[in-house]
């Protein structure tokens, strides 16, 4: 195992690949997949996959380097940067089109694009965890991501003001962010059954921050 997260846990199969095994048997990885290879496929920054056939397997391409997280954490990378690095990602995959959607407007989410799902690789930054993944408005997919920096900067730990500025990094440009766009981030981001009651309880907190930004039309 090289490591855990809320839902999955990835296990090292040799040099090259990696295997990301969902627990209690949840997720969707062959249409994980398929969309990583969509993305891939159009130059996006994503892992090679492999096929597996399994609801719950994903065997995607092993990548070096820290997660943007770690890399601020570190000092190697500043915060106000990594903000932008993201805002950057999102525009990037704005402009591919929907695997099966025919809606021009229709776009590919990530719905889950964070510093931990950034790996700085030594060829750039490479976007992971696609579990979440959607066609739809690129607008939510801006939301989702506001909505968890804006969680982690009114949270009073030591990831706060950090995530604050990458925050206010993320939508210091052009962006498509709505408030109903918000308000289904922030629905979704509730039901999550991964968030604590504390957790939770941010949300309203981390809206006001948000709308704060005055980037939401």
């Amino acid at each position: 195992m090289l490591g855990s997260g809320r839902s999955a846990d990835v296990y090292e199969i040799d040099e090259a690949w990696v295997l990301r095994r969902e627990r209690e048997g949840g997720g969707d990885a062959a249409g994980e997949a398929a969309m990583m290879a969509h993305v891939h496929a159009h130059g996006y920054p994503v892992p090679r996959v492999r096929p597996t056939g399994s609801r719950t397997d994903l065997v995607m391409e092993r990548l070096s380097g820290p997660t943007m997280l770690q890399a601020c954490l570190a000092g190697t990378l500043d915060v106000t940067e990594a903000g932008s690095i993201l805002a950057r990602l999102l525009r990037h995959l704005h402009t591919l089109p929907a695997l099966r959607s025919t809606d021009p407007a229709v776009r590919v989410l990530h719905l889950d694009l964070h510093p931990e799902n950034v790996i700085l690789t030594p060829d750039g930054p490479r976007v992971i965890d696609w579990s979440n993944t959607e066609e739809g408005d690129p607008a939510l997919d801006w939301a989702a991501s506001a909505v968890i920096l804006a969680q982690a900067a009114v949270a009073g730990d030591a990831l706060s003001v950090p995530a604050r500025t990458m925050l206010t990094a993320l939508l210091a440009g052009p962006c498509p962010l709505t408030r109903p766009a918000l308000a289904e981030a922030l629905r979704r981001r509730s039901a999550d059954p991964t968030m604590s009651r504390s957790e939770v309880e941010l949300l309203s907190e981390a809206e006001e921050l948000i709308l704060s930004q005055g980037q939401t039309s």
